[in-house]
């Protein structure tokens, strides 16, 4: 069955641009739920808990039709949760290197640009949902917004960095300023796990 992962940094290793209430809160709470739900979901199904999350959102057509809008809520929320944990970290270097640093750079224009396009995404979102950053089947970056827990997985695309910008991700610190939780949100940006997660996406099937 599926888990809630551990993260490798304490609640309130990201103040003070995430806080430790909100933290402990979206992992112990929100995510938590999403892994319940997606394993109660599967349950008719067990075969399914043999699988990585990615792999059964890359193939939704596979999942039974009476479960498939619980597995894309469910799963996605807990796929997408599991990649925010982990391209976060607490004194991250500042900037992006190398290959992943060159790709922005033809992409976007420059590092500045992207994160303006990025945050622009992210402000975009309607209600609930994500901004990503991610590589698409030809190998190149896009940023793409998603509304509630879709996943890019889902759409054939392996997202490198994505931001939560549902309010249960900023509201006990920032309330409706989503503007200023991203701006901080930039702080906590692990941009060792981004590298390595785009040197991987280049050699995926």
């Amino acid at each position: 069955m599926f888990t809630l992962p551990v993260l490798r940094y304490q609640y309130n290793s990201l103040e003070p641009y995430i806080d430790e209430a909100t933290m402990r809160i979206h992992h112990t709470k929100h995510h938590q739920a999403y892994v319940d739900n997606l394993n109660k979901a599967l349950e008719k199904y067990p075969d399914f808990y043999k699988k990585p999350i990615e792999e059964i959102l890359s193939d939704l057509e596979a999942v039974p039709e009476d479960i498939r809008m619980a597995v894309i809520n469910n799963g996605g929320g807990h796929a997408n949760h599991s990649l925010f944990w982990e391209i976060m970290a607490p004194n991250p270097k500042k900037q992006p290197e190398g290959a992943l640093l060159d790709a922005i750079n033809s992409t976007f224009g420059s590092l500045l640009a992207f994160k303006e396009q990025f945050t622009q995404k992210a402000m975009g979102v309607f209600g609930s949902g994500w901004a990503f950053l991610i590589v698409t089947p030809e190998r190149r970056l896009s940023l793409k917004r998603h509304s509630f827990q879709n996943s890019p997985i889902s759409h054939g695309n392996i997202p490198i960095l994505g931001i939560d910008v549902w309010e249960h991700a900023y509201y006990l610190k920032y309330q409706n300023r989503r503007a200023e939780y991203i701006d901080a949100w930039w702080n906590v940006v692990n941009w060792e796990e981004v590298e390595n997660r785009f040197k991987r996406s280049l050699h995926s099937s």
